[in-house]
């Protein structure tokens, strides 16, 4: 089975000049923890509520004066909308991920693929066996 069989293809994003604020709003409103951060599709980085505190909020900042290029992480990891879904689950739990977004051959964003995606299609083992590796501390 492929991503694109299981993936989510309409995707929020912002863009690098975004505030913070928005996004945390976004976040709140859509009931997600990650935004992609996007220009005409192309694919720059995400946003995670997790970035927002480490990177604004434990800094002192209050989220007011930063914008998503602030605190994004710029180097995500990825998958095709082809990629067959047992490779992306060994990929998530080697990398303890609980997401991957889904991009064409030019970097565009065409869609996210969750570990719930997945797991509603993968081999119960397959599923749990990722979920224990991105469950595991870093180390």
């Amino acid at each position: 089975m492929q991503v694109r069989e299981v993936m989510t293809p309409q995707v929020t994003t912002v863009s690098p000049e975004s505030p913070l604020v928005e996004i945390a709003r976004i976040m709140r409103e859509e009931d997600i923890g990650a935004v992609p951060v996007t220009r005409n599709r192309q694919l720059l980085g995400m946003v995670t509520d997790r970035d927002i505190v480490v990177r604004a909020v434990c800094e002192g900042h209050d989220g007011l004066d930063r914008t998503a290029a602030d605190v994004m992480t710029p180097d995500v990891r990825c998958c095709g909308s082809s990629d067959d879904i047992d490779d992306v689950l060994r990929e998530m739990g080697d990398s303890q991920i609980r997401r991957l977004l889904v991009v064409d051959g030019e970097r565009r964003l065409v869609g996210i693929v969750s570990l719930g995606d997945l797991s509603r299609e993968a081999k119960p083992k397959d599923a749990g066996k990722s979920l224990k590796d991105i469950s595991q501390p870093a180390a």
